[in-house]
């Protein structure tokens, strides 16, 4: 047998995880058709590549719909106080987004989202991830997070059941991309090629009620499944 000591990542991870089973969690799951969504980020690969952002994902698309979500559900972004029963809502919106690393579990923050574009963000998290698998994130860029993502799929599996990271409030997790067939509407019988991808939300019941989720969850996929409508909700 070999006792090895739990250091770094993991032993932040141990203490969190270890908090969260204090949390009565709630889980709301959905399906998202990323097919505009796929365009779009095509279509502004360039403009990425003379910024020097030289993948562009779905992440920083996800991230910004969180953002614009929240402004019509600002509970999402709160952090609750069990001991003084109060809940915080966070005028910033600063999203955590977990990074499976060569370390450990790493979840760094992108600060101030709703104050940045789709672009900016993204060229935030390239900075955050070459810190991160370098083990180099500094206090300051893992720290003040008011709402988590993981992108798990990008590993594999559907649908999760996240857990909420306290004393934040919610979480979501963002399943594995598949090519399926999807009828083009209720009153069709016609069947389209589409890009699905499971969305999971958790959330403290505490703090948030199931309805508010799905609504928050169908305001998050309306900005994802149109990603042109971000443009005319962003300040």
């Amino acid at each position: 047998d070999t006792i090895i000591p739990i250091r770094g990542y993991n032993r932040l991870m141990v203490k969190s995880m270890t908090t969260s089973l204090q949390v009565p969690h709630m889980v709301y799951a959905d399906e998202i058709n990323i097919n505009a969504l796929t365009e779009v980020r095509d279509s502004l690969r360039p403009l990425a590549t003379d910024m020097g952002i030289h993948k562009l994902t779905y992440l920083p698309f996800f991230i910004k719909a969180s953002s614009l979500a929240i402004i019509k559900y600002p509970v999402l972004n709160s952090t609750i106080d069990a001991e003084e029963m109060t809940l915080t809502y966070h005028k910033n919106h600063n999203i955590g987004v977990a990074m499976d690393t060569e370390r450990g579990l790493a979840v760094p923050v992108v600060k101030r989202c709703q104050d940045k574009s789709v672009l900016e963000i993204a060229e935030e998290l390239g900075r955050l991830h070459s810190l991160a698998f370098a083990g180099n994130l500094s206090e300051a860029d893992i720290s003040d997070c008011t709402f988590t993502l993981s992108n798990i799929g990008a590993i594999g599996g559907t649908y999760m059941s996240p857990v909420v990271l306290p004393p934040q409030v919610a979480v979501g997790a963002m399943g594995k991309i598949q090519r399926l067939p999807r009828f083009v509407s209720d009153t069709s019988d016609e069947v389209e090629s589409a890009r699905i991808m499971p969305i999971s939300w958790g959330g403290d019941h505490r703090a948030v009620d199931g309805a508010t989720i799905a609504r928050f969850s169908n305001v998050w996929k309306s900005y994802v499944e149109n990603p042109s409508s971000m443009m005319f909700a962003m300040r």
